[in-house]
């Protein structure tokens, strides 16, 4: 979740949200030493000014404010809230309440208001729906480079690729096409193409064990350099995903799971795993001939097949000598490749600078019941960002429902306090999800609708199609918002201010927010459907987010 400005003060002073929004100290004019002549008593340190107390709260609920916003931006809204309640409970306790000066009471509106507002940044980022984002593919951007001239290689590079064609185990021709691709990447993209070297050696040892123990070509383990620049959630135009860059129907093929709640294109080792069984089956398919091999794995077998047919060849360069057997970008994707190949292999002998990392790690554990990303950071005591990049697979913000083998991984170090926290924590505390119990006469499209939500995330969701059978009494999972949490204790904090303006402190003002109802508020707020219908004058259940609700209850009974 990327920091954003909540605080338009904070961004008209164009500092960072944990810093405090000062103008910074007066510059000080320099003394003039007094006349010799003039004898001068020490000087007093001035008195310090007393500060008002009005002063003193803003500042306490603002502290606990900027607290709540770090770990909001962590991803930790449990803690988050703690810290939200904190600055609005300093208000509502003061002598004289949340209002007791016009100063206080402004502050204390903008303070409800900010928190409320990162409920819905927090609804919009992730609302238990949303798909994790991907960013674009490489492969797309270098088959376009593609269609320009390519610069010719001077004999310095001919003879450099010739002397460490011995480093190789695969077969590299010394095409004009692959010398001029080497000279592309030191020259126009040798920026780009050292970034991604160094961004995939946390996983080339994983790489090449993988391939190592498959016999395969260790040259292969650059093949993502080209496809993805080893981004894991690289998606590419075709919609082909991940480190390899497979389409569905492929990856599924060679073993990786796809559903609504995973994508195993984006976890780097299962991927590697599927890619070394399909680049092994083509190897095969092609008797070992490693180009064509290749050029399958972007045009798919079974079009080089046909071109080998119609060419009556089946050597790769013959068949991309000419724009009649294969794609263009096929015929460029296999010197792209090799190139890429020659050059990762020995880097410093072409002008870049790699620095050495560690290999990714982590502990694994495994989840007897799904559990909500946010949990898993706040209590292994890292980042929402950390816990998806070391999870990238996971499509949304929960492990997966009904699977008890899931192995979520963790930074090194926190496996032990997650599968503790994990077993002492109620139900409830553990899900993205809730649950909806089938009624008579339902079907998904009235569910969907009574919800809010599409019937195609629900049906996803359980493994179900829109012609699904549902019968009364079946359980259906329905993500929840990722800020339920968050959303009601604020949504509390909002009808606390209302009430501690209103006369005798009963009357609450509550607005309606998203994935509300009826029955939740009552449970809220301790009191009734049929009441709350009966003090706005519904004539149904249905309400809207933005609806303004007007609850009575006694003092005492004010929810905690």
């Amino acid at each position: 979740m990327k920091r954003s400005a909540w605080l338009p003060l904070v961004a008209a002073c164009g500092v960072s949200v944990v810093t405090a929004c000062a103008g910074g100290a007066p510059a000080q004019l320099p003394t003039l030493p007094p006349p010799a002549e003039i004898a001068t008593a020490p000087a007093e340190p001035e008195p310090s000014q007393p500060v008002d107390a009005t002063t003193a709260l803003i500042a306490k609920a603002d502290e606990h404010f900027q607290n709540g916003q770090r770990e909001f931006a962590l991803g930790h809204l449990d803690r988050a809230k703690q810290e939200f309640d904190q600055a609005v409970d300093v208000l509502l306790e003061a002598p004289g309440g949340a209002r007791a000066n016009p100063r206080l009471g402004d502050y204390f509106d903008r303070l409800v208001d900010r928190v409320n507002a990162l409920e819905l940044t927090a609804l919009a980022q992730g609302d238990g729906f949303t798909e994790q984002k991907s960013e674009p593919a490489t492969i797309d951007d270098l088959l376009a480079v593609s269609t320009f001239p390519l610069p010719a290689a001077d004999e310095n590079t001919r003879e450099a690729v010739e002397n460490d064609l011995k480093l190789h185990d695969l077969p590299i021709t010394l095409h004009p096409k692959v010398l001029s691709y080497v000279a592309l990447f030191q020259g126009k993209l040798h920026d780009w193409f050292q970034e991604s070297l160094q961004r995939g050696m946390r996983y080339l040892p994983m790489i090449q064990n993988v391939f190592r123990a498959d016999g395969l070509p260790l040259d292969l383990a650059y093949v993502p350099i080209v496809e993805s620049a080893f981004k894991p959630n690289a998606l590419s135009r075709a919609s082909a995903k991940g480190v390899w860059q497979f389409v569905r129907s492929t990856a599924v093929e060679n073993g990786l799971r796809y559903d609504w709640y995973v994508d195993e294109r984006a976890d780097p080792e299962k991927a590697t795993v599927a890619a070394a069984k399909y680049l092994a089956g083509l190897r095969d398919m092609f008797d070992g001939d490693w180009p064509l091999a290749l050029a399958s794995y972007n045009g798919g077998p079974g079009r080089v097949e046909r071109a080998i047919r119609r060419a009556k060849t089946d050597d790769f360069w013959s068949l991309a000598s000419s724009s009649r057997y294969l794609p263009r970008e096929t015929r460029e994707y296999v010197p792209m490749i090799l190139a890429a190949v020659i050059v990762a292999r020995n880097p410093t002998h072409y002008g870049f600078t790699v620095d050495p990392v560690d290999p990714l790690q982590y502990d694994k554990v495994t989840l007897p019941v799904p559990v909500d990303l946010r949990k898993v950071a706040e209590w292994t005591g890292a980042s929402v960002e950390e816990i998806q990049s070391l999870n990238p697979e996971l499509r949304r913000w929960t492990t997966p429902l009904k699977d008890d083998d899931y192995q979520i991984k963790v930074p090194v170090g926190t496996a032990a306090q997650l599968t503790e926290k994990i077993a002492s924590a109620p139900p409830h505390e553990l899900l993205a999800l809730s649950e909806y119990i089938v009624r008579r006469g339902d079907t998904l499209t009235t569910i969907a609708r009574r919800l809010k939500v599409s019937w195609q995330d629900v049906a996803d969701a359980n493994n179900l199609t829109k012609r699904s059978i549902i019968r009364p009494g079946q359980r259906l999972v329905v993500p929840r918002a990722p800020a339920a949490l968050l959303a009601a204790r604020t949504s509390r904090a909002s009808a606390r201010a209302a009430s501690a303006s209103s006369a005798g402190g009963t009357r609450l003002v509550y607005r309606v927010r998203r994935g509300d109802t009826l029955s939740g508020i009552a449970r809220v707020f301790e009191t009734t459907v049929s009441a709350i219908k009966n003090w706005n004058n519904l004539k149904s259940d249905r309400i809207t987010a933005g609806d303004r609700l007007t609850i009575y209850r006694s003092t005492s009974s004010d929810p905690q």
